[in-house]
């Protein structure tokens, strides 16, 4: 939302409250949520308790460093300075956690019995997670001539951003194969379920973040890419609203057919 304001309204005070806000929901949820966890007297399993949507707190990290880095952009000085350092240790925040928790995923996914149903929608969160990491890295490389500190870093800036997308980019094909796997070789039934949604996002943020690094980083041969990506996003949220509408008017019937 903060974005949105900034970007299509041009409301930069509206931007800063929603930056304000996200930042007082993040600290909240992120410390409470995670110390609940770790002092959760009964756990579930690894096998049973972590899925990718446990990236969902990457993904809070990094929103909140995308809006930061836009707002320093059209912050006045002095505070552009403090803004960009802030955005840059959430960058660097959302990137530890990401390797903390996919660590754990990719060893749940390797080393634990994994049936059809396992693979739930949720885990095209692991390439989302690094979709959105790519965007800010993005932002703050584009941000260096109006921080001189942001400046002395640009190759570990670049590096990183690489880095991101890199691994989002490995994840797509892997999805894939392991989408193929549940449902053409484990014959897993393809139906309407709320979560495919998690799995548009990704897309769409993949789109975007691959777009805003060509143009930070200076590299035109990824320019057919993000266009190819938003025919696939934009084929994914079709069939998820297309499967949202069938459910919607599946369901009066099914209870007009149970009641006669």
């Amino acid at each position: 939302m903060g974005i949105q304001f900034l970007r299509i309204a041009h409301g930069l005070a509206a931007a800063i409250g929603f930056l304000a806000i996200g930042t007082v929901l993040w600290v909240g949820l992120t410390y409470t949520i995670f110390t609940a966890f770790t002092v959760k007297r009964d756990k579930p399993t690894l096998e049973k308790g972590l899925t990718g949507g446990w990236l969902i707190a990457v993904v809070a990290t990094q929103s909140v460093a995308v809006l930061a880095a836009l707002i320093a952009s059209e912050w006045p000085q002095p505070l552009r300075l403090e803004l960009n350092f802030f955005a840059l240790s959430m960058w660097l925040w959302g990137g530890m956690l990401y390797i903390w928790i996919i660590s754990l995923i990719f060893y749940r996914y390797t080393f634990f019995a994994f049936s059809p149903s396992d693979l739930a929608p949720p885990y095209w969160i692991n390439m989302g997670a690094m979709a959105i990491s790519t965007l800010a890295g993005a932002r703050l490389v584009q941000n260096t001539p109006d921080a001189p500190f942001l400046a002395s870093l640009l190759p570990f800036l670049k590096g990183f951003t690489v880095f991101y997308w890199a691994t989002g980019t490995w994840w797509i094909p892997m999805l894939l194969l392991l989408g193929v796997w549940r449902h053409l070789i484990k014959r897993f039934p393809l139906r309407y379920d709320p979560l495919y949604w998690g799995a548009v996002f990704p897309l769409g943020m993949y789109t975007v973040a691959t777009k805003q690094m060509a143009e930070a980083l200076e590299l035109p041969f990824l320019a057919p890419l993000p266009p190819m990506v938003f025919v696939a996003a934009l084929a994914a949220w079709s069939l998820a609203c297309a499967g949202l509408v069938w459910e919607l008017l599946r369901k009066p019937r099914q209870r007009s057919a149970a009641t006669s």
